[in-house]
């Protein structure tokens, strides 16, 4: 069979299962569009790639969910989402699948597709490298090609002779190298004589509830060292803005201690802040890509956190750290959280030189723009055209 010409009709089917993987399928798509105008998307995603033409089989938000304890609660309706989906595909008979992220739910379906001699990808690498290795195993029999965001990763499935393409990073290609500030204070309303310190507590509700109080005492902390210093908080949507306000109304902070709070704006906070104190995960390598120095934390909830620790086998968890391979920021994790332990590394973050640092984001974020749609594309289209030919 050979590899399909332009004017042949390619389906594609994806499944993306959070916000991050919407975003993600619609670019691809994109891409995959301009290098194949002949071409038709089937499965699971969000609005963004719903936008870009694809009919959802189902809500994708069906398949978000955070936490092992969470997923063994909704683990009856997982299980028959991805009948749903195998059942979906096999009828479909796509020409390849891609599975978005969601690793736990898209590889048992892509080894159940590629056992019927369908061609699968699996797009965003999970974090083998970190914990649950021997899940390399279950990967290399599930895809055809594993598109990673991260050159470190290629290097993990590379010992394994597992096959994989290092796309870049969407986030590097979106944000320049260098960013203005001046916009970033003017969107917020912000004065730009002011110094400034974002906390960005996540994006979740449970990860909010763990992590903003003691980010607020740390603030509390900072506010009697520098009482000129203020804070800025972007809360992600509206339900995260109640419960923050709710959260800081119950902190019963000083009068004269000033925290801005914003729905949304994320990125702006970042670009404006002199410093940022937040959660770990993509939004670590946003700041990074910002040039904003960082003070990373987490917290899980008892349960996970019990669990998690026998698996993890990395000595850092944030991006930057990881890309960089030693300690580039700090990080604080579960019982290290503690508001004098925050209060302390901001206060020297705040104060310490900064170039030496930026410095160093510049090179990681250069090391990070591939074009990472269209790379994850011609990725995409090689490996249905490599199936092609075998």
């Amino acid at each position: 069979m050979s590899t399909p010409s332009l004017q042949t009709s390619i389906v594609v089917g994806l499944v993306a299962g959070e916000a991050s993987g919407d975003i993600l399928g619609a670019s691809l798509m994109r891409a995959l569009r301009a290098h194949h105008p002949q071409i038709h998307f089937v499965g699971v995603g969000g609005p963004l790639m719903q936008a870009e033409g694809l009919k959802p089989l189902f809500s994708y938000e069906r398949l978000a969910i955070m936490g092992i304890v969470d997923v063994i609660k909704q683990l009856p309706d997982l299980l028959r989402a991805r009948r749903e989906v195998i059942g979906f595909m096999l009828e479909e008979q796509p020409d390849v699948f891609v599975g978005i992220d969601a690793p736990d739910f898209n590889i048992p379906i892509e080894a159940r597709l590629k056992k019927a001699g369908i061609t699968t990808v699996h797009y965003v690498s999970p974090s083998v490298w970190a914990w649950r290795q021997k899940r390399v195993f279950k990967i290399a029999q599930a895809t055809d090609n594993v598109l990673c965001l991260l050159p470190f990763e290629k290097q993990f499935y590379d010992r394994y002779n597992v096959p994989a393409t290092f796309v870049g990073h969407t986030l590097a290609d979106e944000i320049a190298v260098t960013q203005a500030r001046e916009p970033a204070y003017e969107a917020l309303g912000l004065d730009p004589k002011r110094r400034y310190l974002g906390l960005l507590p996540g994006s979740r509700r449970g990860e909010v509830a763990l992590l903003l109080p003691p980010f607020l005492k740390a603030a509390v902390l900072l506010h009697q060292q520098d009482p000129e210093l203020q804070f800025i908080i972007p809360a992600a949507g509206s339900e995260r803005l109640r419960q923050i306000h709710a959260l800081v109304d119950a902190a019963q902070l000083p009068a004269s201690l000033v925290i801005h709070i914003v729905e949304g704006q994320s990125r702006a906070v970042m670009t404006a802040a002199d410093a940022v104190l937040l959660a770990s995960g993509t939004v670590a390598l946003e700041a990074m890509l910002l040039k904003t120095p960082m003070l990373v934390a987490y917290r899980f909830s008892p349960l996970n956190f019990a669990i998690l620790k026998r698996m993890v086998k990395v000595d850092h968890f944030s991006l930057p750290n990881l890309l960089a391979g030693k300690a580039l920021v700090t990080e604080l994790l579960q019982d290290k959280v503690t508001p004098e332990r925050l209060a302390q590394e901001a206060e020297h973050l705040l104060h310490q030189p900064q170039q030496p640092l930026i410095d160093q984001f510049t090179t990681l974020h250069r090391s990070l723009q591939l074009d990472a749609a269209d790379s994850a594309a011609k990725a995409v289209l090689a490996t249905l055209a490599k199936a092609d030919k075998s």
